[in-house]
């Protein structure tokens, strides 16, 4: 059954996982959705008021019952039309950004994920690692006591640890399955899919992308001004006086027909209100402008913080690459000879063996924490207003 899980499994790159992310995500799809009804919309930009229909009966020309239908409809002067076609095709570009963003965002969780999965991976081999030693030690040790060297303690020591290795074992296969379920809850696919075991464990950083997040950030707020500053010339426009329309027919005397035609115009004397809404549209220009200033400063800030703990985890892993993983090596390598020699003694090779496995645990750990801090630096939470 164990194999049969694992072939089912199928084995991608990063940079598919983001792709397949992108082309399967429910909420990108969701954007999608608001640029295709954003440009639907634009066909609104064309407003004029509900055809009038109105029919009159009566006594109201002499005494005969008269009738009279008459029909009117008014239209919008001026560049109202213009105004909300150019408003909303605004509102499309502004949808478009909003996806971008998202994007953005997705594409920041998904490496993350990968990269959690191959953490996942570097643990489950120093586990493995870790009990091929030990369980070299379980036989040294079961042979010394047979020739009578040492005393029962270190079969029993040697049994209880490769016992804990195998539960630790049984652990992180666990933990995979929940670092599985965590890419692909962000791929969103039914493919039971796991990052390629051949991908470097070490994430490799871009330089100069922080300017990918600052583009991002001001052009959504910039687009969110240019919705505003469409708003303020609609609202504007919506002053303008409507030219009417009109025809009717009619009785006189009971004798038809009599016809005639209207015209009109419906000049807002009370515009209050569109001036006042034009108004809180310029203060939103104001608003946004001191939101996309306060991203600004905040990137920039976030960028300095995470620029010094990239330079601080890169600092600790490289020593672990080019010093540490090597004292660890040679100290299991020397430690075990000398145990396997009867040079050295039982607490004295437990002592330095707890060390070199100690020392490749920080290397699983600083490698993690690396990625972890290139990855936020290569993507810099844009923080929500």
């Amino acid at each position: 059954m164990v194999s049969t899980a694992i072939s089912a499994q199928q084995s991608i790159s990063l940079e598919k996982a983001i792709e397949l992310a992108k082309s399967n995500n429910i909420d990108l799809k969701i954007a999608d959705k608001e640029i295709e009804r954003q440009t639907v919309l634009k066909k609104t930009a064309f407003q004029p008021d509900p055809l009038q229909v109105q029919y009159q009966g009566g006594q109201f020309n002499s005494a005969d019952f008269d009738h009279n239908v008459s029909i009117q409809q008014f239209f919008p002067l001026g560049n109202v039309t213009k105004a909300n076609r150019q408003l909303q095709e605004e509102l499309t570009k502004l949808a478009e950004k909003r996806k971008a963003l998202s994007s953005y965002e997705l594409e920041k969780a998904v490496t993350l994920a990968y990269y959690q999965y191959l953490y996942g991976i570097s643990i489950q081999k120093l586990n493995s690692e870790l009990n091929e030693i030990y369980t070299k030690f379980l036989k040294n040790a079961e042979l010394r006591f047979k020739t009578g060297e040492s005393g029962n303690i270190e079969v029993i020591s040697a049994k209880a640890k490769v016992k804990e290795i195998e539960t630790q074992k049984e652990q992180l296969r666990y933990d995979l399955a929940i670092y599985q379920k965590q890419l692909q809850f962000f791929v969103q696919t039914d493919e039971n899919i796991i990052p390629d075991e051949a991908t470097s464990l070490k994430f490799t950083f871009t330089e100069n992308q922080n300017s990918k997040v600052e583009e991002l950030v001001t052009d959504f707020y910039q687009q969110q001004i240019s919705v505003y500053q469409k708003e303020v010339g609609t609202f504007k426009a919506n002053r303008t006086p409507k030219l009417g329309l009109g025809y009717f027919a009619q009785t006189i005397n009971t004798q038809s027909l009599f016809q005639g035609f209207t015209a009109g115009i419906q000049i807002p004397l009370f515009g209050s209100v569109n001036t006042t809404k034009a108004k809180a549209a310029e203060i939103s220009i104001s608003q946004s402008q001191l939101a996309l200033d306060k991203n600004k400063i905040i990137l920039n800030l976030q960028k300095e913080e995470l620029q010094n703990n990239f330079l601080k985890q890169q600092k600790n892993l490289n020593y672990y690459q080019n010093e540490g993983l090597q004292y660890a090596n040679q100290i299991i390598e020397t430690a075990q000879k000398s145990y396997a020699n009867g040079d050295l003694s039982y607490w004295s090779y437990i002592s330095f063996l707890n060390q070199a496995i100690d020392i490749k645990k920080q290397l699983a750990e600083a490698t993690h924490s690396f990625n972890q801090s290139a990855i936020e630096l290569q993507f810099p939470t844009i923080k929500s207003n």
